[in-house]
């Protein structure tokens, strides 16, 4: 681990949508690999969930043409591999770039020329405020899996139900996604209390509509009453 301690651990991966929150895929990889070696396998998961979605005619309309053509990163992605994976898949990467010093680009152009065109583009406005956006949008989806959702240490065996528990978490953070854009409330504890504020604004213009009925009543009983107290009113 980080700390130092040994543990039996697996690495999880979030791939999330920069626009929404939604998380578009998950994989769960060993401990041991580094961030370079795991992050085209999320990657090429969550494009294959969009391809399916957009396959789909029932969601195909809510699918932009070009689903897959940015990926942001942090600093512990960036590597020359990566980078150039990411420009064969014509996928523009915004990285954030360590600081390794002045580096030694002999027989590697290819390298040099990813590793330049995303150091360009994280120095734009639009870089700089994708990165800022990724930390808040991708640690939101971890603390609902790991913090929030218990799952920073799971007592199952095995890595394949391992991961069918992350993806049970990570499918109720998008239904809660889903319930939020629908009804205004991401969780089932809080409809609790839209019940009562249901009931208690149709009791409002139950009653205010009977007030209304019972004055109409009034002055159709009483047209008399109510023409010679007008003008003394």
């Amino acid at each position: 681990m980080k700390d130092g301690r040994t543990h039996l651990a697996h690495k999880a991966e979030h791939a999330v949508d920069m626009d929404s929150g939604a998380i578009l895929g998950v994989t769960l990889q060993g401990a041991p690999l580094g961030d370079t070696t795991t992050v085209m396998e999320t990657i090429n998961v969550a494009t294959e969930n969009l391809a399916a979605v957009a396959d789909d005619p029932r969601t195909a309309d809510s699918i932009h043409p070009d689903f897959m053509s940015e990926a942001v990163l942090d600093k512990g992605y960036h590597s020359n591999d990566a980078l150039l994976d990411l420009q064969e898949m014509q996928v523009r990467s915004y990285a954030s770039e360590p600081d390794r010093g002045r580096r030694d680009w002999d027989g590697k152009a290819d390298a040099q020329e990813a590793v330049y065109a995303n150091r360009r583009r994280i120095k734009g406005n639009r870089g700089k405020e994708l990165l800022r956006s990724r930390g808040e949008l991708v640690e939101r989806s971890f603390a609902h899996a790991y913090d929030t959702g218990g799952m920073r240490r799971t007592h199952l065996r095995g890595h394949r139900n391992i991961l069918k528990r992350v993806l049970v978490h990570t499918g109720g953070f998008n239904l809660g996604l889903a319930m939020r854009q629908l009804i205004g409330y991401g969780k089932p504890r809080r409809l609790q209390g839209l019940f009562a504020a249901i009931f208690s604004a149709l009791l409002t213009v139950w009653i205010a509509l009977w007030t209304m009925m019972r004055r109409q009543m009034a002055r159709i009983a009483f047209p008399s009453q109510l023409a010679v107290l007008s003008p003394a009113a």
